[in-house]
């Protein structure tokens, strides 16, 4: 079991009267009602709500944070905050957004900002890098704290020193996967689909906007590919973008049958697998968006094999 599932459980037994054994079994009872495709974690959640159990605006640590989650709230260090970007909606009106991750001694998580009264915070210096925030109605989106008009965001005079900045990797097996888990597993690539093409504002490293060639700015070509992972007892779809197609050996964006045979060299190659577990709304399942793979260490695992 792993350590946010177990604090849940904990949870979740002392306000129900429920022994975590008897919690345990309704979950596995859960999952195999709906035919595994539910995490430990999704499951605990259905029973908690079953049971009348919520816990909207108790304090919670990051990693006790589940996707789904409603009326959020958390005591956070801002370890990394990005500019304040304008956009344009669907009716072609201005809004702003803001991103930032913080973190406690737990873990850390990216918050988005919709509400321009939170963005005037950022704007005007009341927030800042390395300060702490206090989060309340937030809600989780898979692996991230979106915050809106309803939601309170403000400084916190709490003082956090000892904060996980790095990323929590939970090394997992493909059947174990939930949404909004950063995970690294093994596994061997089944299905490579031929890449897509994209361009990019240099400068932002997003998708360049109409406005932004009209300004004279020139585009990247850049690549995804999706693959399809197999680690002996269960599939998934990933993505990958250029900078991880490189290390796989793909990398031939102009030269197309050379990219074609790229391509297929991959098939059947056996690596670790880092990436955010997400949920694809074309095709109603999880996915993976891969960030890094490594090459397996085959003394290491002859000694894992060996124990």
């Amino acid at each position: 079991m792993e350590e946010n599932y177990i604090k849940i459980l904990e949870r979740i037994s002392k306000a129900s009267g429920l022994s975590k054994e008897e919690l345990g079994e309704k979950v596995e009872n859960k999952r195999t009602k709906l035919s595994g495709l539910i995490s430990k974690e999704g499951a605990l959640q259905v029973i908690a709500a079953e049971l009348g159990i919520s816990f909207e605006d108790e304090q919670l640590k990051i990693n006790e944070l589940l996707p789904g989650m409603r009326k959020v709230k958390v005591i956070a260090k801002v370890i990394t905050l990005y500019p304040v970007r304008t956009f344009t909606n669907k009716n072609g009106d201005q809004g702003k957004v803001a991103n930032m991750i913080v973190a406690d001694e737990t873990s850390n998580i990216k918050v988005v900002l919709w509400d321009t009264k939170h963005i005037e915070l950022i704007e005007n210096g009341s927030i800042a890098q390395d300060g702490v925030v206090e989060i309340v109605g937030g809600s989780m989106r898979e692996s991230e704290i979106h915050l809106g008009s309803f939601s309170e965001f403000k400084p916190s005079k709490e003082v956090l020193l000892d904060v996980k900045t790095e990323k929590q990797i939970k090394e997992k097996e493909i059947c174990d996967f939930a949404l909004g888990d950063y995970i690294k597993t093994r596994a061997f690539i089944v299905q490579a689909f031929e890449p897509k093409f994209f361009e990019v504002n240099k400068e932002t490293r997003r998708k360049i906007t109409d406005e932004e060639r009209a300004a004279g700015i020139i585009p990247e070509k850049r690549m995804l590919m999706t693959i399809v992972l197999d680690d002996g007892f269960e599939t998934i779809r990933a993505v990958l973008f250029s900078e991880v197609l490189n290390k796989l050996g793909v990398n031939s964006i102009e030269d197309l049958a050379l990219l074609n045979q790229q391509r297929e060299n991959v098939l059947g190659k056996e690596l670790f697998f880092v990436g955010n577990v997400r949920r694809n709304s074309y095709f109603n399942n999880s996915e993976v968006i891969i960030d890094d793979i490594e090459e397996p260490n085959l003394d290491k695992l002859i000694i894992e094999l060996e124990n």
